[in-house]
């Protein structure tokens, strides 16, 4: 009974979100030093199962950015994670992505008033594009690949990986205590130890990486989930990259190797660069506008520990449904991929010789 009225609750809440106007207004008025303000629509956006995202069609009479906008709303979703950043966190490092040339979604104001939605939120604005995986992936399908969609990830991951630690705005984003790579591989096993069920396939992986893990790394700001499927395309050009909300310090080829991952091709597992094009496009791009240069036996190591990243994540989505805490097919279907995903890390470790 409890989980059903803690499900009521959270619908409840999202349906307020969307209802109650003359919550919003009275705050983008003060935001924006209008007039008036005057929600047109408050429509959900599909995806975000970890964060919600709501397009705002907003009219603002008087005042500096007097017209009619469209914005995104971002808030929490009705479970979280606790790897995940906070809405005001999000919105620091948003900032200063945007600030360092990175395409992203111009961030705009932050309200962390739970008085206003429950929960804290910031608006952003909305920018054209498809983000969906299987459409983006799918549009290659005749072709051998976009290598300006390509280029364009690379080029745009350089600008984000040039931004260094220390930063000041970003105080608050932990430093890595020695090696990024062992230390992902301590936490992934640590969760492992506390599931009744075993995965042997997990554990090879995670022992081949450990005894594999690079001795050295560059330490910049990383995204943690740049890949398809969390950015937006238009006419084949790169518009903004979304879901910030795992972002932090960490080694650069974390991200390359998650963007590269097979798990990430969708309808195209045959091109290496996130499903929409070659990789040598890809890594051309980044290398163009980095001073690092990749290896590609390293990039390997780097899917390797990705695969075995989503594969956690995949159970611990899984553990969600099961545990009651967010009843949701999408996550209970998300933990049904780790049977591929272990297929994956047994081809690259050489664990599977087909």
């Amino acid at each position: 009974m409890s989980n059903l009225n803690e499900a009521t609750k959270a619908a409840s809440a999202r349906a307020d979100a969307e209802l109650n106007k003359s919550r919003l207004e009275p705050v983008i008025q003060e935001m924006t030093f209008a007039q008036r303000v005057s929600i047109d629509s408050c429509r959900r956006l599909s995806g975000g199962a970890i964060q919600e995202n709501w397009l705002l069609e907003v009219h603002l009479y008087g005042g500096p950015w007097a017209g009619k906008h469209r914005w995104v709303l971002r808030t929490d979703a009705a479970s979280a994670v606790q790897a995940s950043l906070s809405r005001a966190q999000e919105f620091a490092v948003l900032s200063v992505a945007y600030q360092a040339g990175v395409k992203v979604p111009r961030p705009l104001w932050l309200c962390d008033d739970p008085g206003v939605l429950g929960r804290a939120f910031f608006l952003m604005e909305m920018v054209p594009g498809v983000a969906a995986g299987h459409v983006l992936t799918g549009k290659t399908a005749g072709a051998a690949s976009n290598a300006r969609l390509a280029e364009e990830l690379g080029a745009n991951l350089a600008h984000l990986h040039s931004i260094e630690p220390p930063r000041a705005e970003l105080g608050f984003l932990p430093m890595p205590d020695g090696s990024p790579a062992l230390a992902a591989i301590a936490a992934y096993q640590n969760f492992l130890d506390t599931l009744e069920q075993a995965f042997p396939v997990l554990e090879w992986g995670l022992r081949w990486c450990q005894l594999n893990a690079p001795k050295h790394a560059s330490v910049c700001l990383i995204h943690r989930d740049y890949r398809t499927g969390n950015y937006l395309a238009h006419d084949g050009e790169l518009t903004g990259v979304l879901d910030w909300e795992f972002a932090g310090w960490g080694d650069a080829r974390e991200d390359l190797g998650w963007f590269t991952a097979r798990c990430w091709r969708f309808a195209r597992p045959d091109l290496e660069a996130g499903g929409i094009g070659r990789l040598e496009d890809f890594l051309a791009g980044y290398e163009s506008h980095s001073q690092r240069r990749v290896d590609r036996h390293e990039l390997v190591y780097w899917q390797v520990m990705a695969t075995l990243r989503w594969a956690i994540i995949a159970l611990q989505q899984a553990q969600r449904h099961l545990s009651g805490e967010e009843t949701s097919l999408e996550l209970a279907l998300t933990g049904r991929l780790v049977p591929e995903l272990e297929l994956d890390i047994l081809r690259l470790t050489g664990g599977f010789d087909r």
